[in-house]
Parts: C-alpha cells; sequence; structure tokens
C-alpha cells in the first residue's frame, strides 16, 4: 500500500470547502448560487476516486473519498429538499 500524502492532501482541501457548503444550503433554504449538475459530476468524481482505491490501490486515502462523497451526497439532498421547497412557494 502506498499512500499518496499530496493525493491526500487535495481530498483535504477539497474536503474542507464542503462543510461551509453544507451549512450555506441549510440556513439560505435556497438553491441559488447551487448547480445540481455540478454537484453531481463531483459526485462522480469522488465515486470513481472510491472505486479506484478499492480496486487498485487500497490505502487510508479511500476514507477521504468517501467523507467528500458523503458531503456531496448531503448537499445534493439538500438542494433537492430546498428546490422542492421553492417549487411549492412558486
Amino acid at each position: 500500500m502506498d499512500l499518496s500524502i499530496f493525493e491526500a492532501v487535495m481530498l483535504l482541501c477539497f474536503g474542507l470547502a464542503w462543510p461551509f457548503s453544507i451549512i450555506r444550503s441549510v440556513k439560505s433554504r435556497s438553491t441559488k448560487g447551487k448547480s445540481l449538475f455540478f454537484l453531481i459530476i463531483i459526485e462522480t468524481g469522488y465515486i470513481s476516486g472510491t472505486i479506484h482505491k478499492l480496486i487498485y490501490s487500497n490505502d487510508l486515502v479511500m476514507v477521504l473519498y468517501i467523507l467528500n462523497g458523503l458531503m456531496v451526497l448531503t448537499d445534493i439532498i439538500l438542494y433537492l429538499i430546498n428546490r422542492r421547497r421553492e417549487m411549492r412557494e412558486a
């Protein structure tokens, strides 16, 4: 198992942004400034990274892919909840 410190740092940096995005979604109760398409693309990337780690390079960095993927999934769910609320209020 070869741990890539640079890959881990990249995922940590990306991962630091997601809690802020989630908090913003919860507080604003709005989809303004969000893109479902973008969130799905990012989620697909984290899923692909996790699969790669499972198949080719099973190391602790996989945990970061999973955590980031879960945070993006949370933001996707909040987007859908907020979008439904916006549609009802319109």
